[in-house]
């Protein structure tokens, strides 16, 4: 009986395509006075036995019919939505110009995300708002460390909550929260105390990456660079790799493109000597795996801090960092770049 029911159910949905039919359908059959709901108040009239062999069925006639009128709806309001933007379609008109377009932070960080993307990195995101314990502790600078008079740290609550000064916070949270292996980037914005001109500003961006493998080395970690300054700047970008000290890493190396204004000649945005530094990188230090409880004996690991701000500014010919911030609508959107 239940399976003549059902059959006979989903020959007359399989006909019915407006919500009015489908509703009196359903009323037929689910309704108060429904077939389903005669059947299931009939069981009572029937002897135990045969009561409890029937009740399952009918019950579970009525969960599936139900199904199938959710699915039918569905269907119908599908088709109506279509059938509406078809109409709609008619009377638009697509002669109106494209007003608007995206940030070239934003630009920049889609598009270094589909890079590294591509190369088997995960994104992820942290908070702002940061403990010291993450932003200094866990990446190898202790309370006497002299690094932290050099990161101009903006505090909420001294000496605890800050504002963080490096997205180096995400990197300690992820180490200690995941089992490696991993390779992960995370941009975000980060705050400094200091003096804002043509290239610094007390709010900018960064653009973190992790990588934690059996293996990793420097030859790891400058051929990452160099793929990722190619796919961004083109094959004739010109860079080179200077020494550099941070705490949390040894040893760490500082990126340096050519300006992207003067062509290595000297200007004010490179402050006269042809290069500008493009972020910070090395081998993570052993001191910040062991804190995440990591065997630096098993694991290796290298990171880096990307200026984004000054890879929008390479990439789309901005020639100061504070127009980026300001709220101005000065940037226009070209074919092929933008420039300011």
């Amino acid at each position: 009986m239940t399976k003549r029911i059902l059959s006979e159910i989903k020959r007359k949905l399989s006909k019915t395509d407006s919500p009015k039919d489908l509703e009196t359908l359903w009323h037929n059959y689910l309704g108060k006075k429904g077939r389903i709901k005669e059947l299931l108040g009939g069981l009572s009239k029937l002897p135990e036995k045969e009561r409890r062999k029937k009740g399952p069925m009918i019950q579970r006639l009525q969960v599936e019919v139900t199904n199938l009128f959710k699915k039918q709806e569905l269907k119908i309001k599908e088709k109506e939505n279509k059938r509406k933007l078809e109409e709609e379609k008619e009377v638009l008109d697509y002669t109106i110009p494209k007003i608007g377009h995206l940030h070239p932070l934003t630009e920049t960080t889609r598009e270094l995300n589909s890079v590294f993307l591509s190369m088997g990195y995960s994104i992820m995101d942290g908070p702002e708002i940061e403990t010291d314990e993450y932003c200094l502790k866990r990446l190898n600078v202790p309370d006497d460390h002299p690094a932290r008079d050099m990161q101009d740290t903006i505090y909420i609550e001294q000496p605890d909550i800050l504002l963080r000064t490096q997205t180096s916070s995400i990197e300690a949270r992820l180490l200690q929260n995941y089992k490696p292996p991993f390779k992960v980037v995370s941009p975000g914005r980060v705050y400094r105390n200091e003096k804002v001109n043509r290239s610094n500003h007390f709010m900018f961006h960064q653009y973190q990456g992790v990588v934690v493998l059996p293996e990793a080395s420097l030859k790891d970690l400058f051929g990452t660079f160099t793929a990722v300054f190619k796919k961004m700047y083109g094959e004739k970008v010109v860079v080179r790799y200077r020494n550099k000290y941070y705490p949390e890493v040894e040893p760490g190396v500082g990126p340096d493109m050519q300006c992207f204004s003067c062509k290595g000649k000297g200007c004010p945005i490179c402050k006269g000597v042809g290069w500008i530094e493009m972020g910070g990188a090395g081998i993570i230090h052993p001191n910040v795996l062991k804190m995440a409880g990591i065997d630096p004996k098993k694991w290796k690991g290298f990171a880096f801090g990307l200026g984004l701000d000054r890879w929008a500014m390479a990439k789309y010919n901005i020639k100061d960092i504070r127009t980026l911030l300001g709220g101005s609508l000065a940037y226009k959107y070209y074919e092929n770049e933008s420039t300011l």
